[in-house]
């Protein structure tokens, strides 16, 4: 016995001093810096389809040392970006946050609205306007703010949490995308208008010396006449078909294939030149710089409190929008997305340290293989592209049918992407329930071959929607804001007006499959194969901030 005492003795000693130094360099109970990276339009599938290709440090990072959901789906039916983003850090999905798209049609007014736009609130960083204004939503002085957000975010609950000490961002190219993930009582939220990033009045009355100053280094006019090429040999790509695809948008002078000269036709840098610069990898490379003098100049990280950061990158949805998942485009933009993303976090790593940082990726929303490719590579799958006027066509002569011609109003009903409202000086004319008039709509939809599902506002106010497409519809139907019919179409079916590209907001894999990755401070690294959800984002995080999930969210912590 006393052999043993005498040899325990040193072993105990070893352990005591182990065990402080691994107290002396534990992890930090709450992170510095909180980075939550939106990359918009990014599929699942990307990160395997193409990591062959992937460096050290970008997703790589994530999927060899942080942990890896490999099936996270959105749980609603219109996976458009405004309606991602704002999952994404409030737990809920439309029917409770409000932002049932991009924009919508007022049922009352029967006006545009759109998601974040806000007269009350101008923009702060444009110079004054020097001709007449564009109108509508596409007005870059437009106002903007999240009071469209009907619930708070994780930021709004961690400001609220630490007396407001901590500082929570949201940088983006498109304004809603900033502003959505940031939330309610965000310190700030960028966008870019203009080639330039700006604020508005929500936020700040003036932008702070260090954005002007970055904005008159014109950042993105560097890149005037540059030449967007392959960052791998050619002979990679071929896994993603040929390079010329008749389908894919041409426009801004980019053409269908690599490599393009980006500068629209111009000689020096003006409008034709910044739309032609929206389609290519090189705006994140701005937006990346642009991050990286938000972290510097606000300090984030470095001030004692958990400062979260939200980033993200608009470049893979315009690529996608144009060129197809099934492009060269887009395999290349993932790569150069990549090292974007590699660089970036290393610049954290010098500046506050990953070990201090949890870092969070995922994605709002996927898109759709272009009907053209489906019908070429998938013989006997149906695809096409539908018209919207053709499904207003169809169902307004539906209710001619029924219920006789107008005499005092020219239409039936005011189309909104794939929502149909009941207008209601036909209803005052006709003098019919508005139920009626649904119905009438609803069976007419089922009647067209691409329709795979039609709702009524008044089965839907019921929570009546069978099945998991019914349920989805029910995430994303707002009692206040939405249609009055709302339908699906069938996989690989797209509403589109152009005979170009692809587009996304349908309830199917392709378009609601994300990535959702984790790492640092607070994450279990591993790879999980359960289905879980986007609006699980929310909740998780707060656990690792140690706050409460904002007081409706849906999703269950997943560490």
């Amino acid at each position: 016995m006393r052999h043993s005492s005498c040899l325990r003795r040193p072993l105990i000693a070893a352990l005591v001093v182990l065990l402080a130094g691994a107290a002396g360099k534990a992890a930090p109970a709450a992170p510095s810096l909180v980075v939550v990276v939106s990359l918009d339009q990014f599929r699942a599938d990307y990160l395997e389809r193409f990591r062959a290709y992937y460096g050290k440090g970008g997703f790589n990072l994530f999927l060899e040392r942080g942990a890896v959901f490999v099936d996270c789906h959105y749980r609603h039916s219109v996976t458009k970006t405004a309606c991602g983003h704002s999952v994404m850090l409030t737990g809920v999905h439309a029917a409770q946050h409000g932002i049932i798209a991009n924009d919508w049609v007022d049922r009352t007014t029967l006006s545009q609205v759109s998601c974040v736009g806000d007269e009350t609130a101008p923009i702060v960083g444009l110079p004054p306007p020097s001709g007449p204004q564009r109108p509508g939503l596409d007005n870059p002085y437009l106002g903007r703010s999240p009071r469209n957000l009907l619930v708070t975010t994780v930021g709004d609950e961690l400001k609220l949490a630490r007396g407001g000490r901590p500082k929570v961002i949201g940088v983006s190219i498109k304004d809603r995308s900033a502003i959505l993930m940031a939330g309610r009582l965000a310190d700030a939220a960028y966008f870019m208008e203009e080639d330039r990033m700006v604020t508005s009045t929500y936020y700040q009355t003036q932008l702070p010396p260090w954005v002007t100053n970055w904005n008159e280094a014109k950042k993105v006019a560097s890149y005037f006449g540059k030449v967007w090429d392959r960052v791998l040999p050619e002979a990679a790509y071929a896994q993603q078909g040929p390079d010329d695809v008749a389908a894919e948008l041409v426009s801004h002078g980019l053409g269908r294939t690599l490599p393009k000269r980006v500068d629209g036709g111009e000689t020096t840098p003006g409008a034709k030149f910044s739309a032609a610069f929206e389609n290519t990898p090189f705006q994140s490379e701005v937006l990346a710089d642009f991050a990286k003098t938000v972290v510097e100049n606000e300090n984030l990280g470095r001030r004692g409190v958990t400062d979260v950061l939200c980033v993200s990158f608009s470049t893979p949805d315009t690529i996608g929008h144009a060129y197809g998942p099934d492009s060269h485009e887009v395999m290349d933009n993932a790569v150069r997305t990549d090292r974007i993303l590699a660089d970036f976090f290393r610049f954290l790593d010098r500046w506050v340290g990953l070990t201090e940082c949890t870092l969070v990726l995922t994605a709002d929303h996927g898109a759709s293989p272009m009907p053209e490719v489906v019908l070429a590579t998938q013989r006997g799958v149906p695809a096409g592209r539908v018209k919207s006027a053709e499904v207003v066509k169809v169902t307004e002569a539906a209710l001619n049918e029924r219920f006789g011609s107008l005499a005092n109003h020219e239409r039936w009903l005011v189309n909104d992407d794939a929502s149909l409202i009941i207008h209601p000086a036909a209803l005052a004319e006709k003098k019919v329930p508005a139920v009626e008039v649904e119905r009438v709509v609803q069976a007419a939809l089922l009647t067209l071959p691409y329709v795979r599902a039609a709702y009524t506002r008044t089965d839907l106010m019921r929570g009546e929607a069978p099945g998991e497409a019914g349920r989805r519809m029910l995430a994303s139907f707002n009692r206040e804001r939405s249609g009055d019919i709302l339908f699906q179409l069938q996989p690989y079916f797209i509403l589109s007006s152009r005979v170009s590209g692809t587009t996304h907001g349908t309830p199917y894999n392709y378009d609601t499959h994300v990535p959702l990755l984790w790492y640092g401070v607070g994450v279990t690294p591993g790879v999980r194969t359960e289905r879980v959800g986007v609006d699980d984002l929310a909740p998780t995080l707060s656990r690792i901030l140690g706050l409460p999930a904002p007081p409706l969210a849906e999703g269950r912590v997943l560490f």
